[in-house]
């Protein structure tokens, strides 16, 4: 049981913190129990605990004073973006204070020459590309959401054009982040590369806000290719799909997606996308380049999946299918609903090598039907990575228990392929219990980083370690 007094001094904290925040800033505080509400989670099965307050920042300078207002007191902080994170990234444990960031929206420079821009944490994806669009540019990571830069990089987000543009990890340039003591930081500069001290950028990537607040990012960026052409290719089996893009990945073909959607996926994106397709294990593919490259890149991948058994191969340039095609895989969290109205959603994903590919996913189909549960399957083959979205009564206490084995074995039939239990999601609550599989001894020193950095353990506590 926890000691009173421990609970009555925090719960003073927290008033003498709230009360200072609307004395200060009466216009960006809220304390109203909507929207708390809102900022705790609510896009997964996982229950959603909301923060004391919300505070809206609209500069580093608002965060460093609520940090420094929190620390003072040890109120725990939680950084808020759109909240679309999957694992209870946003959700308040212990209480405190959500910072939201969707203010600091502004893009702050964009240098096509260095195919650099540096943005504050709240701006989008979407809002992204769509300022870059006429420069003939763009920023390829995707996730299904239009999640914020700063929530994309706390979580080291990637999405389908990871496999050949990267991560998150791979197209940071630089942070400013506000660290527990309310210090400002700046990672690195703009330079390509650097060899000078610790790669504070990559471990701030990927924190979850357990280290401190992304406030800027700069971002790399990459030039619109001549020529994009997307292709669907249906397979008899999920093993044939996977080995295609295997092998299409093996031969050196330089693939801008390459997405697998089980049978029970294909069905879903064509009740909720309005799609005609063959309710078979398909694969989504798209090329980018020059036109000659493109084309070549089509006849090889044709040739590729006819030796594995795939069926009518189509292809498209036409900009408008092409954008009908990926919104119907980017809605596939939300269309898979639709095969069961009513269920909760558990939505999650795992990685592997992808010479383990194959194998992980026809053992995770069977896993599911051998459990008696019902989740459509859909993944990043090109790196390995996949998704399942388990369909569940969340009234069910049978269902709930049947729902968290099987993820407890995903997980950890990942990791005994000597691949991990969260290829994009994060860890959050969610995954905290298989770290100590997936990197033994090594577990220890992120903590040893997590108190050095974080002593009073405010940022985002109860995420990725224990409280």
């Amino acid at each position: 049981m926890r000691d009173p007094s421990i609970v009555e001094r925090a719960t003073s904290a927290v008033t003498a913190v709230v009360d200072e925040l609307k004395g200060s800033w009466p216009r960006q505080v809220s304390v109203a129990a909507a929207v708390r509400a809102h900022h705790a989670n609510s896009v997964t099965w996982h229950p959603p605990q909301p923060p004391d307050a919300v505070f809206f920042a609209a500069s580093t300078e608002d965060v460093q004073a609520v940090v420094r207002l929190c620390a003072a007191h040890r109120v725990p902080i939680i950084p808020f973006g759109t909240g679309t994170s999957l694992e209870g990234q946003i959700n308040a444990p212990l209480g405190g204070v959500s910072i939201d960031l969707s203010r600091m929206n502004a893009i702050l420079s964009v240098d096509a020459t260095d195919l650099t821009c540096s943005v504050q944490a709240g701006v989008t994806r979407k809002q992204i590309n769509d300022h870059l669009r006429d420069q003939g540019l763009f920023f390829p990571i995707d996730p299904g959401a239009d999640a914020s830069i700063g929530g994309m990089a706390a979580t080291r987000a990637s999405g389908t054009n990871a496999v050949r543009y990267g991560t998150m990890r791979e197209n940071v340039v630089s942070l400013t982040a506000v660290m527990p003591d309310a210090r400002a930081v700046r990672t690195a500069r703009r330079a390509r590369k650097s060899a000078a001290g610790y790669d504070l950028t990559r471990l701030l990537v990927g924190s979850e806000g357990t280290l401190g607040v992304i406030t800027e990012v700069t971002l790399r960026l990459h030039g619109l290719p001549q020529a994009i052409a997307a292709a669907v290719c249906p397979f008899a089996g999920l093993d044939a799909a996977c080995d295609t893009a295997v092998a299409a990945i093996q031969s050196g073909l330089p693939l801008a997606r390459v997405e697998l959607l089980d049978e029970l996926q294909v069905r879903a994106c064509n009740i909720y996308s309005k799609l005609n397709l063959a309710e078979t294990p398909t694969l989504f593919v798209e090329f980018h380049g020059s036109q000659a490259a493109v084309e070549e890149q089509i006849t090889l991948f044709e040739s590729i999946a006819r030796d594995h058994g795939g069926g009518d191969f189509q292809w498209s340039t036409r900009p408008e299918e092409r954008t009908k095609l990926w919104q119907a895989r980017h809605d596939a969290a939300y269309s898979c609903m639709v095969l069961r109205p009513g269920a909760k959603v558990m939505a999650t994903d795992v990685c592997v090598p992808i010479s383990r590919l194959a194998e992980c996913v026809t053992l995770t189909k069977r896993d599911l039907a051998e459990s008696g549960l019902f989740g459509p399957i859909v993944g990043h083959v090109g790196d390995g990575n996949f998704h399942v979205a388990v369909l569940f009564d969340g009234d069910d206490a049978m269902d709930l228990a049947r729902m968290q084995a099987f993820c407890e074995r995903l997980a950890m039939r990942a990791i005994a392929m000597d691949g991990t239990c969260t290829g994009e999601h994060g860890v959050g609550q969610g995954k905290m219990a298989y770290l100590a599989a997936e990197f033994g001894p090594a577990l220890d020193l992120m903590r040893q980083i997590k108190r050095a950095i974080d002593p009073d353990d405010i940022m985002n506590p109860g995420k990725i370690f224990t409280p």
